[in-house]
């Protein structure tokens, strides 16, 4: 038995809410483990994962993939549930939730509308994207608290009120903050914010979602998941020289492309795992949404064990060591695709430019890019991100700073720095990484996502100026950093970037090419070399988390009916009962078109409370396939082209249902639900694509939409933007029986197609109550 008074010492400790608090192995083996140092009373609960883990194993009675021990654990009802991968749905029960600011505003404006009193698992928000980059990282916090003062307090009075946790301006990037906090081996997590799988760098199946999805497990209800296949990336050798854990990722993106991983978990095993730190893992998981990947997931292992150490969180580890054959996968375990890279045999490279899946050796960027007339001259190198901004990247490109320096050199091109956490940041300025970094001409910005996500007040350039940019980000779609198309942006490890800006051209290759000191002596730089973790203690830095109370039911949350930045729900209408008859096509889009396209971010990301507001983005970036054109649409009631938010409103104010016709993977990129939201407020009933991005599809569903696809591809060419459609058969929807869209065309000629779905029974019934917010609001209803 353990001591009475070691017990109380123990829960005495947790309860008072101390951020580093290390416990004795020995311990936590008799005692609960609580999730975080936050959530004192919320424990783990391995023995729930290895019963579920055991009945399905008996079920399907063949060794399991590490991606479905996690999945199939947290099954509702793992003896009855229907397995089927990439075909049924499963209804899981995932652990907690997490939002960052741009999206947790429209999640908690949902849970407000669900009537619900608190939330039924531990919900966090992080304020990371409303932080503009333009002078540095104190006056850009100051400037972004004055700004978005409205937001924040109704975030934090609503996370009050709700039992959510607060982390403030400042605190970090969520992704980064969840790692260094929450996130564990064998967590269910989902987060609404497309590159939450970056937990699965520590051994999680962390999972980005729109908000109403949140709100579903937020209010205790099973959460839907089609069942995904697992791809299985085999790692051998080690990562050593130039080459880093960026480099994996960036050569499966530019293997599986934008698409390859729709519908799949990307399990990464095999030997040269090990050779990877904890972080490194999470940079590759988290770059993982580029390929489409439902999420990606390391094996439990000692890296992993030595930074839960690290971040204070010892007695998780030694829980995890007591559970590790549930944490790994099991020998003979059968992929439905293997994809083997030899590290020993990798290269650095750097991906883009406008897409992140158009792989390049950095050896061969200069001449590729000379070839193809992209600017091989450096303008801005931009580290950090949620991607590469652990202690381990800045150690790193502080080493190639520093030659620079000692050779009396600094970055030709314009340099940035964004910590990923404000524990991040207190421990590379207690080190000397920042200063180096400084020193050689770089800015260190605020904590948070920055230029990455659009949030950059750019003056080195005009708008349409032809220019390249380096970064170690996830993203460089078509004016994503800075809203200029004519950016070519390229993603790379952090210390190509830094090497990169020092010598300010994309023809410099760090591997072989070298550099003239400031005393005229040609040197090379040397691979650098950094510890994964700080020798000491790492230093939190200064406390940036607000506890929910214990009872939030007298806590007021404000949103003024005069704002325009908030903006409470209405309902969605319910379904008719009818066929969609006679639509107008909105848009037939050409090619790409990301959630970037159809809900821009950058200064439209201050209107994400606001959605009358931000409906004013609608497909503003997709291009027009009639005349070629972004945001320029022809109205078929008026036969004027202009803008399509302007087209959609008109259409609406006449009460003409309309829809959208779209390419290959629709709606790739980030969580934003709003993609969804803005054309269902607009009075859009159905997007017919070749093909939808996972998040996107099910974004659509969740706000009352139909998502649908061409049963032959080749049927989208028979559409034209001056067409009429109808979708009939919706009286008999089913799962999987393909509905008819009859074509009308101006001449008065029709043509029939098939249309499919992937729609279950649940999901036809949030069609049918006009969005699955209503549909929970019925549930509830008959419950009472």
């Amino acid at each position: 038995r353990v001591p009475v008074l070691i017990l109380f010492f123990f829960q005495h400790a947790l309860n008072s809410g101390i951020r580093r608090y290390h416990v004795a192995p020995v311990l936590c083996q008799r005692a609960k483990v609580a999730m975080s140092h936050f959530e004192p009373n919320e424990y783990i609960n391995y023995e729930k994962l290895e019963k579920n883990i055991n009945i399905v194993r008996k079920r399907l009675d063949r060794p399991l993939t590490l991606s479905e021990k996690i999945v199939y654990g947290h099954l509702d009802d793992p003896a009855k549930q229907e397995i089927e991968r990439g075909k049924t749905y499963l209804r899981l029960r995932p652990d907690r939730v997490a939002m960052q600011d741009a999206t947790a505003q429209m999640a908690m404006l949902q849970f407000i509308s669900s009537g619900l009193p608190k939330v039924a698992v531990p919900s966090t928000i992080h304020c990371d994207h409303l932080i503009e980059a333009q002078s540095g990282g104190e006056k850009d916090l100051r400037r972004a608290k004055d700004i978005n003062q409205e937001v924040y307090n109704f975030l934090a009075t609503a996370g009050a009120k709700y039992g959510v946790g607060f982390w403030k301006p400042g605190s970090g990037i969520i992704h980064q903050i969840i790692l260094e906090n929450y996130s564990y081996p064998g967590v269910m997590l989902i987060g609404t914010d497309s590159h939450t799988p970056n937990g699965g760098g520590l051994g999680g199946i962390c999972i980005g979602v729109g908000g109403a999805d949140a709100v579903d497990v937020m209010a205790g209800i099973p959460w839907e998941l089609k069942c995904p296949k697992v791809i299985g990336v085999k790692l051998t050798g080690k990562l050593s020289g130039w080459s880093s854990p960026k480099d994996v990722i960036l050569k499966v993106a530019g293997i599986l492309t934008v698409k390859g991983g729709t519908g799949a978990i990307i399990e990464y095993h095999g030997p040269g795992v090990d050779s990877i730190s904890c972080t490194g893992m999470a940079t590759i998981c988290n770059m993982g949404a580029e390929i489409g990947a439902t999420t990606s997931v390391f094996p439990y292992n000692a890296r992993m064990k030595k930074y839960l150490g690290k971040t204070g969180r010892a007695d998780i580890a030694a829980l995890a060591d007591e559970f590790q054959q549930h944490l790994v996968p099991d020998a003979g375990c059968q992929y439905d695709q293997v994809i083997e890279i030899n590290l020993s045999e990798l290269k650095p490279h750097i991906n883009g430019p406008f897409t992140p899946d158009l792989a390049h050796p950095v050896s061969d960027i200069g001449a590729v890019a000379e070839k193809e007339g992209w600017p091989v001259d450096i303008r801005v190198g931009l580290i950090g991100s949620c991607t590469n901004s652990s202690y381990e990247d800045m150690g790193r490109s502080a080493a190639v700073a520093k030659q620079a320096l000692a050779h009396g050199l600094k970055c030709k091109s314009k340099f940035t720095i964004t910590p990923g956490s404000e524990q991040i940041r207190a421990t590379i300025e207690r080190d000397g990484y920042a200063q180096i970094l400084r020193d050689v001409g770089g800015l260190v910005l605020a904590n948070a996502c920055g230029p990455c996500i659009g949030q950059w007040d750019r003056k080195d350039i005009k708008k349409g100026e032809k220019n390249t940019i380096v970064t170690s980000y996830n993203r460089n779609f078509t004016g994503r950093n800075d809203a200029n198309p004519e950016t070519h942006a390229f993603v790379t490890s952090p210390e190509i970037v830094t090497a990169l800006s020092i010598a300010g051209t994309l023809k410099f290759n760090p591997e072989t090419d070298y550099l003239t000191g400031a005393d005229g002596k040609k040197f090379k730089l040397e691979a650098p070399d950094a510890d994964e973790l700080p020798k000491l203690e790492f230093d939190p830095g200064q406390d940036t988390y607000q506890y929910p109370p214990k009872d939030g039911s007298g806590q007021h949350v404000d949103v003024s009916p005069t704002s325009q930045r908030l903006q409470l729900l209405e309902p969605f209408d319910k379904w008719d009962g009818k066929d969609l008859e006679d639509m107008l096509i909105l848009i037939k889009v050409k090619g790409k078109c990301t959630t970037d396209h159809i809900s821009a971010a950058g200064p439209w990301l201050k209107f994400r409370g606001h959605l009358d507001n931000i409906s004013n983005n609608l497909l503003i970036g997709a291009i027009n396939i009639e005349n070629g054109k972004a945001n320029s649409v022809r109205n078929a009631l008026t036969q004027e082209f202009g803008p399509v938010p302007d087209t959609a409103r008109y259409y609406k104010k006449m009460g003409v249902k309309w829809a959208v016709i779209g390419d290959e993977n629709y709606g790739e990129g980030s969580s934003r639900e709003h993609a969804a939201l803005e054309p269902r407020h607009l009075g859009g009933r159905v997007i017919i694509t070749k093909s939808f991005a996972r998040i996107h599809e099910t974004n659509l569903k969740k706000q009352g939409l139909l998502p649908l696809t061409f049963a032959d591809p080749a049927d989208y060419n028979k559409i034209h933007p001056v067409d009429k459609l109808s979708i009939v058969g919706l009286a008999d929807f089913a799962p999987g029986k393909p509905l008819k869209c009859i074509i009308k065309h101006p001449n008065g000629s029709q043509e029939t197609i098939l249309l499919n779905h992937t729609f279950n029974e649940s999901q036809i019934e949030w069609f049918q109550a006009g969005s699955a917010l209503n549909r929970m609001k019925e549930l509830q209803q008959k419950s009472s």
